[in-house]
């Protein structure tokens, strides 16, 4: 089986590929990946990836022809590779369009005239836009910023293969966090804890009412992993565990870090909350028990060098 990873070397496909290589019947894994975030972290350190099994192509979701290369061997793409910004960052409206929906439409057409058999694409829970109610997947997506929007119009070239021969899943994931050694800190979480542990300040947005939507990062890799050898019925899904306001974040931060101060933000505006209700449809594919989140933090914080 070969395996085809887009965005290999971000933050999920890091911990995917690590989980995958462990996977006998798995025969090669190609991170595909143009590494634009300076994010060398998968290829170092002591964790070694057996070299004849995972290969790295530096390439572009645009660059068609070497893209068609990889996807012509692949029996199994996973779709990671993406523009991303925090939930409500509103700016290059062209490299979110040009990478999310264009670079998604390129690599649709390809797996549309291949042997892919199955295609598992990362979304977001930005599709839906902002609520103050608990949002579910019947919800009708409503995105606000160009970057909700991008993913939003990239899902629309995706479900065109729901109804092929590929069995083709939609992932809309809430805020991921969580330690892995190509962690994003640009979102709230990671943030927080690298503010909190090197600083101990920290600064709110708003008046920290607002809702997230999150998970973990290892309940989303070992979850991707067991749809790769599962029948589970291709379909769009939610992927979230928790809704948190902002301020409940920080009361789990003060009891892991109790010295800890903070600062608000332009705290008389009122931030746009996102709350998206559990899917238990896909639930059962993870192996991964759900721990709370000042456990999750704890055991971040122990990841840090000092």
């Amino acid at each position: 089986m070969n395996i085809l990873i887009t965005g290999g070397a971000g933050y999920i496909g890091t911990e995917l590929v690590y989980l995958l290589e462990k996977e006998k019947t798995i025969s090669e894994i190609v991170v595909y990946d143009n590494l634009s975030r300076k994010n060398f972290n998968l290829f170092i350190g002591k964790s070694k990836l057996p070299s004849k099994k995972v290969r790295l192509v530096m390439g572009d979701l645009l660059d068609s022809r070497k893209l068609k290369v990889e996807v012509e061997k692949a029996d199994i793409v996973f779709h990671l590779a993406a523009k991303v910004t925090t939930p409500f960052a509103d700016r290059n409206p062209h490299e979110f369009d040009q990478t999310n929906n264009w670079g998604t439409a390129e690599l649709t057409y390809l797996i549309e005239n291949s042997s892919v058999s199955k295609f598992i694409y990362i979304s977001s829970v930005s599709v839906y836009g902002a609520s103050e109610n608990e949002l579910d997947i019947n919800s009708v997506p409503n995105p606000k910023t160009f970057y909700g929007i991008s993913k939003w119009n990239a899902e629309k070239h995706v479900q065109r293969l729901q109804n092929s021969k590929t069995d083709t899943y939609i992932l809309r994931l809430g805020n991921v966090y969580g330690y892995s050694k190509s962690m994003r800190f640009d979102s709230v979480i990671n943030k927080f804890m690298f503010e909190a542990n090197f600083k101990s300040h920290i600064r709110i947005h708003g008046d920290g009412n607002q809702m997230r939507s999150f998970i973990h990062i290892d309940k989303v890799s070992s979850l991707l992993k067991n749809l790769l050898f599962s029948d589970f019925k291709p379909n769009t899904y939610n992927l979230v565990e928790k809704n948190y306001s902002i301020n409940e974040i920080v009361e789990v931060l003060k009891q892991i870090y109790p010295d800890l101060e903070f600062t608000y933000l332009t705290q008389n505006m009122n931030m746009r909350s996102l709350k998206v209700a559990q899917d238990s449809r896909i639930q059962e594919l993870c192996d991964k028990k759900e721990i709370g989140l000042l456990e999750a933090l704890s055991r971040f914080r122990e990841e840090f060098s000092f």
